[in-house]
């Protein structure tokens, strides 16, 4: 655990648990979740965005009535691992929008992606003109995704 998370009691965490399913929750439901009354849940909520524990309140959105259901996972190893490759790499990756995911990976490989697309076709196209084309990457590994049990 962070020196961080050391500094939260039970009333913060379980905040922060019900939250993260329910951002639209009131405060008065919130507080009845939690057990304590509306005016302290409030303050200690403030104090938790303040602190940096609540990073944003955003939707959930439905990426298939999108037309975007089709997920795959991407290995991706690349030729230079010196800091300016990765930040170049970082960078690139963050202003691609079919790259829903991007982490960099201790292992057998850099980062692992998680791109979202329409189909099989507009993978390919992404991945053949925009994924192989970062910087420094020197090879690819796909893997298809079946179903998103949980997501």
């Amino acid at each position: 655990m962070s020196k961080e998370g050391a500094h939260i009691d039970r009333f913060d965490r379980h905040i922060l648990d019900v939250i993260s399913t329910n951002g639209r929750i009131t405060i008065t439901e919130l507080a009845d979740r939690i057990g304590l009354s509306a005016t302290p849940c409030k303050m200690r909520l403030r104090k938790l965005e303040a602190r940096g524990f609540i990073t944003g309140y955003r939707a959930s959105v439905d990426q298939t009535k999108l037309g975007r259901s089709h997920i795959t996972f991407v290995q991706v190893c690349l030729s230079d691992t010196r800091d300016a490759a990765l930040k170049a790499f970082n960078e690139a990756a963050l202003r691609i929008p079919e790259i829903e995911e991007c982490h960099m990976i201790a292992g057998g490989f850099d980062y692992l992606l998680k791109v979202r697309t329409s189909d099989i076709a507009e993978y390919r196209a992404v991945l053949g003109t925009v994924l192989s084309a970062l910087p420094h990457v020197s090879n690819t590994t796909t893997f298809v995704a079946m179903e998103a049990v949980r997501e």
